[in-house]
């Protein structure tokens, strides 16, 4: 089934758009929160957590990327879930590259879309490899590790090709007006 065929469903209001949400992306949900919060309990309740945020918000929403939409949901959920259970400890994978990102840019609540938008844009422009890792690291999360395995290449290549196009990145935003 087409993601426009599962927005229509949830536009229904049709249970059966939760059953196809999860065919064509529950791996990619389980896989972000697992890579957010080493538990497949924990996980999984994210997860279904996700397929309740995306019944609340399609309608009034009709996004232009279903795949995208769901996985950002997960993501967020899984992070907020993640801070909830480790207030006092800290998973040092995550944080650094929550702290990596945030470094670049913080903007305000307000613009955080347009942000997104910008930084979509930028990534557009970038090598394939350099698009992989960044979305890797900072969007599915996956430790240096991960995808130093996943590339072929050594965690320090995989280190130092995600700091030059942070690097990169922070020069495409400065340019258009966001403080870092």
């Amino acid at each position: 089934m087409q993601d426009q065929e599962i927005i229509d469903l949830y536009f229904e209001r049709n249970e059966r758009a939760i059953l196809e949400t999860d065919k064509r992306y529950g791996a990619a949900c389980m896989r972000i929160s697992l890579n957010i919060l080493n538990s497949r309990a924990d996980a999984e309740e994210c997860v279904n957590d996700t397929y309740l945020g995306v019944w609340n918000r399609i309608p009034p929403e009709r996004p232009q990327n279903l795949g995208a939409f769901v996985c950002r949901i997960a993501r967020n959920l899984s992070i907020k879930r993640f801070r909830y259970l480790h207030r006092q400890r800290r998973n040092r994978d995550l944080e650094v590259a929550i702290d990596e990102l945030a470094a670049i840019a913080a903007p305000p609540e307000d613009s955080a879309a347009e942000l997104a938008r910008e930084i979509s844009k930028f990534l557009e422009t970038q090598d394939p490899m350099d698009r992989m890792l960044f979305m890797g690291r900072y969007f599915h999360l996956c430790s240096v590790k991960e995808l130093a395995e996943k590339s072929g290449m050594t965690e320090n290549n995989v280190s130092v090709r995600l700091y030059r196009v942070r690097e990169k990145l922070r020069a495409y935003l400065n340019e258009r007006g966001y403080r870092t």
